[in-house]
Parts: C-alpha cells; structure tokens; sequence
C-alpha cells in the first residue's frame, strides 16, 4: 500500500510552503499541480531539501479548466491505482481577492471569477479526487505504510475568517466574503458524503491561514495588527499540524492556523 499526498496549486505562496512542509516531515509520494512551468516549479520545491526527487510528482492543473483537472486525476490514477493505493493528505488552495468596499465596486465579471477560483475550482477538485480517497472497506493501512501522513485521511480546502456569516462585524468584500462561505458550504456537504462513503476512514475540512506575508495579501499588510502578520512556512507548519490532529471528531468544519474553529 502507498498513501499519497496532494497539494494543489503548490506553485507559490501557502500552497508551496505545504507542499515542502509535506516532502520535509513525511516520506510519501507527493502530487503538486502548477498552471505552468512544472519543471521550474519542482525545482523550486526541491531546492535545498535533502529528499528524493522522485517523490514528487508535477502535474498541470488550472482549477478554470476542469479537463486539466480530469486529465490530473487521469495521471494519478495511472500512477496510484486504487484500492491498493489511497489519497491520505490533500490541500486544495487556489485563491483570488477583489475586495469590494461598498455595493458600488461590486463588478460581475470579477466576481464571477472569484467565485469560479475560490469555491467552484476547489469543488471540481473535490469531485475528480475524491474517488482516491478510502472507502469504508478499504484495507487500513499500518502506521509504518503511512510514513508521516494523517491515520484518518483528509481532504482540507482552504477558506477564510472572513467567511464565517457570525463573524462578519465589517463588511466589504462581497464576492470573497461570499465564496469563502460557500467553500465552507462545500466542505460540510462533501465530509457528509464521506460518512456515507468513507465512514470514520476520510475527512473534509476548511482552514483559514491568518494573514500571511505573500502576494496575494500584500496590498493589506499595513492594516494587520502586530504579530498577525505571518511567514509562509510557519502558516504552513501550523495547517499541516491542524489537518493531522482534527481526527473525525473536527470533521466537516472551519480550522484557524491556532487549532480553534472559525463558527459559520
């Protein structure tokens, strides 16, 4: 038996401080996606790492296209054939922003690809990967075959505080605000479908990082409060540490980077 992990996309920012974090703290298969330049991005993965390279997998996914997604999982089924092998790990955590400040600045073209990106991208990953992860008859494998991956399989995509309704005391960013509440949605649904199909064998779960110090939140750094303001790989230390420790009993909800539940 081979359990394997997945990251997608792992190209830049949190998602290609988990893909390290993963190769760095377990000794299993990885399968990391990009839109482009999969050479390039493997051998920024792999740069000063002491691991083997065959480990890793690259494999082109663009979460707007779903035939890259098909032809990903495709790829991996070929590589992983199942039931001998199953999906023990996986991050899904495209992401994009338009941050809204008022109903007047709400455009339907960037909302629609916001919503495209952040919540129907990840759900389409969900429908083309999850048939790798365990199902209820599927042979358990022994903690030697796990090699640093979660007991209980687990599927977490990434969501946001700002996605949780009660929480909301602000405003403004509409489309995000909105998307991130139907990952959280998404994630509820399929853990779900996994107690039917998986049982106590398989996991959904959303996480929400804090603010961390790439790109993608670069235009907000000034207003994050001292100490809140994260580097990647400790975000992504901390994710990790949280999808291996929820178990069934933290299934189906939203994990800050803390350990503590973000509440709808």
């Amino acid at each position: 038996m081979v359990p394997w992990s997945l990251v997608s996309p792992a190209s830049r920012g949190i998602g290609f401080a988990i893909a390290r974090r993963i190769l760095q703290t377990t000794n299993a298969p990885l399968v990391a996606t990009a839109r482009k330049d999969l050479a390039g991005t493997k051998h920024k993965l792999l740069d000063g790492l002491d691991v083997d390279e065959n480990r890793l997998t690259m494999l082109e996914v663009d979460v707007l296209d779903e035939d890259t997604i098909s032809n990903a999982a495709a790829a991996c089924k070929e590589r992983f054939p199942t039931p001998i092998n199953q999906l023990q790990l996986a991050f899904i955590v495209p992401g994009m922003l338009h941050p809204e400040k008022s109903p007047a600045q709400i455009d339907a073209s960037s909302a629609l690809l916001t919503f495209r990106t952040n919540t129907l991208g990840p759900m389409l990953m969900v429908k083309h990967f999850s048939p790798f992860l365990p199902k209820k008859k599927a042979i358990q494998p022994e903690e030697h075959d796990l090699q640093g991956l979660p007991p209980t399989a687990a599927m977490a995509l990434m969501s946001a505080r700002v996605g949780s309704i009660s929480d909301n005391a602000l405003g403004g960013w509409y489309s995000y605000r909105a998307s991130k509440a139907g990952v959280n949605q998404v994630v509820k649904t399929f853990d779900n479908h996994l107690r039917t199909s998986s049982g106590d064998r398989a996991i959904s779960v959303a996480l929400h990082p804090g603010t961390v110090k790439t790109e993608f939140s670069k235009e907000f750094w000034g207003g994050v409060k001292q100490g809140k303001l994260f580097e990647k790989e400790f975000v992504a230390e901390r994710l990790v540490e949280v999808v291996m420790g929820v178990g069934v009993e933290g299934r189906g909800k939203c994990w800050d980077w803390e350990g503590k539940e973000v509440l709808p």
